[in-house]
């Protein structure tokens, strides 16, 4: 399966954005690829301390609209982040996947917030309630989490749990000391532990770093993102899986009758 990333820097403007999606749908649709993924937050971008309330959209408000159409045109997969309404002045940091034939598979809600690194991500922003997103295509099971989630490898491990061969990672990864370090480590090393292949897209601008890349099972970089908006495409392989995982049988390795007995237990 040919996973094509879409890299771009969202502005306040929601047309624009889609616009711009949909010009970067149609090279990803050139290389021949089968799903596209654009980064967290794609339908618009805020300044620091704004307001999102403003800018949310349901599900079935023009944004998801608008990418349900790009897939049905390119026969292609469309993933990307958004932001619905949360109630009062928050809003949920949603990723919404479409399939080839328009269809809405399902949304994912950010579960862990970015409250790191001087940022305070839940002053704007509401947590989901814990339900993931998976589903299969192209023979692999995919599944999804967001940019700051990468540091939380039980939220991987949760979706390798669920059949996902395939982590969807879409980000607005901030740029900082150390940031970038962070991102290529931590996104390796999701892939490494689960031998499942982890696929990027990200933000890039003067405050976001890009890094979009598609790493396989063994930590391999298949394909990386320059540092400006662009379309970069590599394959996923069941064969490649299957491969590192008769070198690198981790999964099958675990011990979760010993691990019962490290939960710790407050009185």
């Amino acid at each position: 399966m040919k996973v094509a990333l879409g890299q771009m820097g969202a502005g306040p403007d929601k047309a624009q954005n889609l616009h711009r999606i949909a010009t970067l749908a149609g090279k990803a649709a050139a290389t021949g690829a089968d799903l596209v993924l654009f980064p967290e937050a794609a339908m618009v971008g805020a300044r620091p301390g704004e307001s999102l309330a403003p800018s949310a959209e349901p599900l079935d408000g023009p944004f998801v609209s608008g990418l349900q159409q790009l897939a049905s045109r390119h026969r292609m997969a469309v993933v990307a982040g958004m932001f619905e309404p949360a109630g009062s002045d928050r809003v949920y940091n949603t990723v919404v996947a479409v399939g080839g034939d328009g269809r809405l598979i399902g949304a994912y809600r950010k579960i862990h917030l970015y409250d790191a690194f001087g940022q305070r991500e839940s002053d704007r922003i509401k947590s989901g309630d814990g339900q993931t997103l998976t589903f299969e295509l192209g023979g692999l099971g995919i599944g999804v989490m967001t940019c700051y989630e990468v540091r939380f490898p039980e939220m991987a491990r949760r979706l390798s749990d669920l059949g996902a061969d395939l982590i969807l990672l879409p980000a607005a990864w901030v740029r900082g000391p150390l940031k970038e370090m962070h991102w290529d480590t931590l996104a390796r090393a999701r892939a490494i532990e689960n031998t499942v292949y982890v696929a990027a897209a990200g933000q890039v601008s003067a405050t976001y770093a890009g890094l979009s890349a598609i790493y396989d099972p063994m930590g391999v970089a298949v394909v990386s993102g320059g540092e400006s908006e662009g379309v970069v495409a590599g394959e996923v392989t069941r064969e490649r899986i299957d491969e590192v995982r008769l070198t690198n049988p981790s999964l099958s390795l675990r011990r979760p009758d010993v691990y019962a007995g490290w939960q710790l237990v407050r009185t």
